[in-house]
């Protein structure tokens, strides 16, 4: 379809309902940056969305937030009850262990969606991610390391698909993983990385280290170790905490196989 017309409209409105629901409070000038999109673009898109319902002005009337009717969006979807069931008792007890949150993610269109985390037994986060928390699957370790562990064919697919949405900030990370080099690498590696990850509540502020999952042998999601990118660099926290890492990935697929599928 003509990517010029509606299906590029429709598709900027998402963008920037996902970046008001993901930041909490966003103005114009913001939703620009992180949409990258015009002015009168943005200003437009918000005031649409303001008139379905889905954001509103702050009472200062230079921010929009996203409303209750956000929610109702999610009826309907039934989740990855398994997976969160199979995950949740490791991923605790790992942060118990490390002391950095972990988060199980699973792929809905172009993002990342946070199914479940262990942000609320640590300390050592700036905000805790509700499920349903959506990071665009090019900037987040989870995303990438899902991305390689596909087979050829619903790899090649859902990188057709990215090539259909505007966002031109991210196509030197989307060539790299077509081309092959970086897909290689992580697939070998077995492990993708993202040091000060820009799409969160805190832009930059936090780094991860993700593994895909696997249910029966095919890919479900990724479990990621999230820690203040201030705090280590990135060799060495690999080095500190993937073992540990791999290992709770291994009893969550272990877990998974024990679980009856729906």
């Amino acid at each position: 379809m003509d990517k010029g017309g509606s299906i590029r409209a429709l598709s900027r409105g998402i963008a920037v309902l996902k970046a008001v629901n993901r930041n909490g409070t966003m103005t114009i000038t913001e939703i620009c940056e992180s949409c990258d999109i015009a002015y009168a673009t943005a200003s437009r898109i918000a005031q649409t969305l303001a008139t379905e319902g889905l954001i509103a002005r702050d009472p200062g009337g230079k921010r929009f937030r996203a409303t209750g009717l956000v929610r109702t969006l999610a009826q309907g979807y039934q989740g990855s009850g398994r997976l969160v069931l199979a995950a949740r008792p490791h991923i605790i007890a790992l942060t118990r262990r490390i002391g950095w949150p972990v988060s199980i993610t699973t792929r809905i269109g172009p993002d990342m969606v946070v199914q479940d985390s262990s942000h609320s037994h640590t300390t050592m986060v700036f905000s805790s991610p509700d499920p349903g928390y959506s990071l665009p699957m090019l900037e987040c370790a989870a995303g990438i390391a899902y991305l390689c562990s596909l087979p050829e064919e619903q790899f090649q697919d859902i990188v057709s698909g990215l090539r259909l949405i505007d966002m031109r900030h991210l196509r030197h990370a989307l060539d790299r993983l077509a081309e092959g080099d970086l897909r290689a690498q992580v697939r070998a590696l077995g492990y993708a990385t993202r040091s000060n990850v820009p799409f969160t509540r805190h832009p930059g502020k936090t780094s991860g280290i993700a593994l895909p999952l696997f249910d029966r042998g095919q890919p479900a999601g990724a479990i990621t170790l999230i820690y203040f990118a201030s705090a280590l660099r990135m060799a060495e926290a690999v080095n500190r905490f993937l073992p540990e890492l791999k290992a709770a990935a291994s009893a969550v697929e272990h877990d998974l196989d024990q679980l009856p599928t729906l």
